[in-house]
């Protein structure tokens, strides 16, 4: 069998117009330095999604340490003596206990309980906290709360920027720039310091199962030297570039919110039932709605899919319709080759009439192929 990730792109070089609307991150010119060949718009910003060796990239966050740029994960800024009050309305998970320094994964919904973003939040104060979000513009949606509620808050976007460290290794590299404090942050806590004159926040966090760190820079303008400092530190454990666009995410089960998730989803039909406390007060955006959907019984749900063939296809630009004894029941939201599994696998949201073990049939470019559902996560 093949043991090949395909590129997402064929060609070896690209050209960026630039403008306005397009904003490069702070490691934008490290990552053209490392040999970037592909990206992605996310958060109106250049995202790397590959440079150029695809299964080195792969093998590298599952055994080694990868360097990303992932500064499209965009701060939302919320200050003042009404942000906590904000914060938990803006989220349908409990946050009243998260302490300073803490970081928690934080599913947002909008009125009729559709998950609209899921940033992790990170606490640095009673009164500041930041959400690191994934693609959509929560700092609109956030501001228009704010306002809309008379609420004593500012809502801004900061110079903050994170790159991540993932991988196995990472640990004992950012250890070895950092010092071995870091090895003693649990997931999702942070600390704010400073590196060679560079202000910066490190939590153990970042978009893989692999473990790691994500470095948040708090001054655009020292990205390469940030970059450079963990670039060289990294030498001996073999780091290199990379990007949230291996078949890891997908392997370890990991949510993308807008493609795995559409216009209708909520977040019991994504597995991210136990983010959602239902008895918070009705002022939190969505919980009403969320109370009656689990009331009448959630319609779809989220499995994983082990494709027949063993040439990678992944999913292009449309998700693919998902039949079940000639019957529709969903669609398959991404798909990736898979080294470790070597075949095909995605996820497939549809109908909670589809089970474990059922044998589905995917209508793909090539022609129908027979896929089994099975439980996530894959590994």
């Amino acid at each position: 069998m093949l043991d090949i990730l395909p590129p997402a792109i064929t060609r070896t070089s690209f050209n960026v117009f630039p403008t306005a609307r397009l904003r490069p991150s702070p490691f934008y010119e490290s990552a053209v330095a490392e040999g970037m060949v592909s990206a992605s718009i996310y958060n109106r910003m250049i995202m790397p999604t590959g440079y150029g060796d695809p299964m080195a990239e792969y093998w590298r966050i599952i055994q080694g340490v990868s360097q990303w740029d992932v500064g499209v994960e965009r701060q939302v800024q919320i200050e003042g003596v009404d942000a906590a009050a904000l914060v938990q309305m803006l989220t349908v998970r409990d946050v009243s206990t998260c302490a300073e320094g803490q970081g928690k994964y934080v599913p947002i919904c909008n009125h009729q309980g559709t998950l609209i973003n899921d940033p992790i939040l990170l606490k640095l104060s009673d009164q500041k906290f930041w959400l690191s979000i994934a693609d959509s513009d929560v700092w609109l949606w956030a501001k228009a709360i704010a306002a809309e509620r008379s609420l004593k808050v500012e809502v801004t976007e900061p110079d903050v920027s994170p790159m991540a460290i993932q991988g196995p290794l990472a640990e004992d590299v950012v250890a070895s720039v950092l010092g071995d404090w870091v090895r003693n942050l649990k997931y999702f806590w942070f600390k704010e310091t400073e590196l060679d004159g560079i202000p910066i926040a490190v939590q153990r966090s970042g978009w893989s199962k692999q473990g790691g760190f994500e470095i948040y820079l708090r001054d655009g303008t020292q990205g390469t030297k940030l970059w450079n400092i963990f670039k060289e530190a990294g030498q001996p454990w073999g780091i290199g570039p990379g990007a949230p666009a291996t078949a890891e995410r997908t392997e370890s089960g990991l949510v993308s919110v807008g493609a795995d998730t559409d216009d209708q989803t909520n977040p019991f039909e994504v597995r991210l039932n136990k983010y959602v406390n239902l008895d918070l007060p009705d002022t939190v955006i969505g919980i009403k709605a969320l109370r009656e959907i689990a009331a009448q019984g959630v319609k779809r749900h989220q499995l994983g899919l082990v494709l027949e063939g063993e040439l990678p296809e992944p999913l292009g630009f449309h998700r693919e319709v998902i039949t079940h004894e000639g019957a529709f029941i969903g669609e398959m939201t991404n798909c990736v080759w898979s080294p470790r599994l070597q075949a095909n696998i995605g996820y497939a949201l549809i109908a909670t009439h589809g089970r474990i073990g059922d044998t589905v049939t995917v209508a793909r470019k090539t022609g129908p192929v027979s896929a089994r559902l099975v439980d996530l996560p894959f590994l």
